[in-house]
């Protein structure tokens, strides 16, 4: 939960509002509704949503998935799962009342365990999550960028501290250059998928 949880607020933190949701989604849906955990992952992914909207100017939509979000996070501790719900919920109400808001002010930034994390602040687990949000919202082919990141968590593991796959999964989630990050990437996947393949054919 802490690894989804920490790299969606990331996502979100770096502006990418609508593709956060991408990184609870998974989590959401495999967890009974009405739990306090189902009810946070909810009410954050139509908080995300409200942001997004607003900023696209549906107004509508926009109001109507703040009020929904608000229940959802109503009645939890302030600081459910390390997330800081007060400003969380301020801010929901007034999108709700006032969605033009956006327009004038940036939206709020997600506090997790103290800090409002960014991409650059991640660790290896919801660094690997990232990488796989970014390169479906960014229309990479999500193949490659997967199977790096499975093997970055395989590598890390596995105690190996020099990692190629590690590497090229921090480089992709972090860089501006993300184009060069992916191809360099890819070659990797395709050359350790080759080798594991030669191993196979041995037996």
């Amino acid at each position: 939960m802490r690894d989804a949880l920490r790299a969606g607020v990331a996502v979100y933190n770096d502006g990418y509002y609508h593709a956060a949701h991408d990184a609870w989604e998974d989590r959401w849906l495999a967890l009974e509704s009405g739990t306090d955990d189902e009810r946070l992952l909810h009410g954050l992914i139509q908080f995300t949503a409200a942001v997004y909207h607003a900023r696209d100017r549906n107004w509508t939509g926009a109001v109507g998935l703040a009020e929904s979000a608000r229940e959802y996070l109503e009645g939890l501790p302030a600081a459910y799962r390390d997330v800081d719900l007060p400003p969380v919920r301020d801010y929901l109400e007034s999108l709700a009342s006032d969605p033009e808001v956006i327009e004038r002010r940036s939206p709020i930034r997600l506090v997790h365990e103290g800090e409002t994390p960014g991409l650059n602040d991640l660790d290896v687990r919801p660094t690997a999550i990232a990488a796989g949000v970014l390169a479906a919202e960014l229309d990479f082919d999500d193949d490659p960028v997967t199977a790096a990141a499975e093997y970055a968590i395989d590598d890390l593991e596995a105690g190996r501290d020099d990692s190629r796959f590690i590497a090229v999964v921090f480089a992709f989630v972090r860089s501006d250059h993300r184009d060069v990050v992916y191809r360099r990437l890819s070659a990797h996947v395709e050359r350790r998928r080759a080798k594991e393949d030669d191993v196979e054919g041995l037996f």
